[in-house]
């Protein structure tokens, strides 16, 4: 424990009594009371931060600029190559390319494919909905981001799965609240799919990320019955709810990565990379339309 006068723990150079010292206190009490509370190293400090927005813009932006090439006609393989060649002009590189061994760049996941889509010469016909799912690594800081496209002319059906999804992920990011339990975040994506009998699925989730691509804490999109992290000031992680028209449940493809829904109705998935602040939160990874 430091004392009041000591330097504060953060990086800061400030004193711990005008640091830390409440939010150390605050977190003392949740702990007694059952809650996890965040590892130190989970708590960012400035140079971080802003080292992890860099990245983000760049990943924000890419997702921008890919409504520009992705039309019908266009492969999926294409999209992983534009990616892949802009992320490198920028002087990032492309976080997913053989983390654990994925053959690509990006996800692209189509249809009622649920997320870690693997890119490929398969090409985008007119009714599609695709998710691209892009995270740069920028002088070691990761930004993490994906969203929806839709292919021409697409079903009024699959224009709300995509909208509704949508709004689930803006329904979690506004119950970010420093001190309170991740648990909210699920509680309110759940509650708003579930008004239109969707399927939100459970065996992905956000994560913590900034100076690594996967980081505690594990966000989930539903609700849990076990008492869940608790939030803190300048804790950086993702929101990325996945929604299923039908069943929650998930199959994995023999390729280990493709996940599809069970009973081969169309999934959306759309991601902010959040970070925590004394208010409530900053999405990172803004879109142009303000997402």
């Amino acid at each position: 424990m430091l004392k009041r006068n000591e330097i504060c723990w953060c990086e800061s150079d400030k004193k711990y009594k005008h640091c830390h010292l409440k939010h150390d206190e605050k977190l003392n009490n949740l702990r007694l009371k059952g809650y996890p509370i965040p590892q130190k190293r989970l708590i960012l400090n400035q140079k971080d931060i802003n080292g992890v927005k860099k990245a983000c813009q760049l990943t924000a932006h890419l997702l921008n600029k890919l409504s520009e090439i992705i039309n019908e006609g266009v492969s999926t393989q294409e999209i992983n190559d534009w990616v892949h060649q802009e992320t490198m002009k920028a002087g990032a590189k492309p976080a997913p390319l053989n983390y654990k061994g994925f053959p690509k760049s990006i996800c692209t996941s189509i249809n009622e494919v649920i997320c870690h889509g693997i890119p490929s010469e398969r090409i985008l016909k007119n009714g599609d909905i695709l998710n691209v799912d892009i995270t740069c690594i920028l002088d070691g800081y990761y930004g993490d981001s994906c969203r929806m496209y839709e292919i021409g002319e697409v079903s009024s059906e699959h224009k709300q799965l995509i909208k509704i999804t949508k709004e689930c992920l803006m329904k979690g990011i506004e119950a970010v609240k420093p001190f309170q339990s991740i648990s909210v975040i699920g509680e309110a994506i759940e509650d708003h799919a579930k008004k239109y009998n969707y399927g939100v699925v459970d065996i992905f989730g956000g994560h913590g990320i900034g100076l690594n691509f996967h980081e505690d804490p594990f966000i989930y999109h539903c609700k849990q019955k076990q008492k869940q992290m608790i939030m803190v000031p300048n804790m950086i992680f993702t929101i990325e709810p996945m929604i299923n028209e039908g069943t929650p449940k998930a199959k994995i493809l023999k390729d280990g990565w493709t996940a599809v829904t069970k009973d081969k109705r169309y999934s959306a998935q759309w991601e902010h990379t959040i970070l925590v602040t004394e208010k409530g939160s900053e999405v990172l990874t803004r879109y142009d339309d303000q997402l």
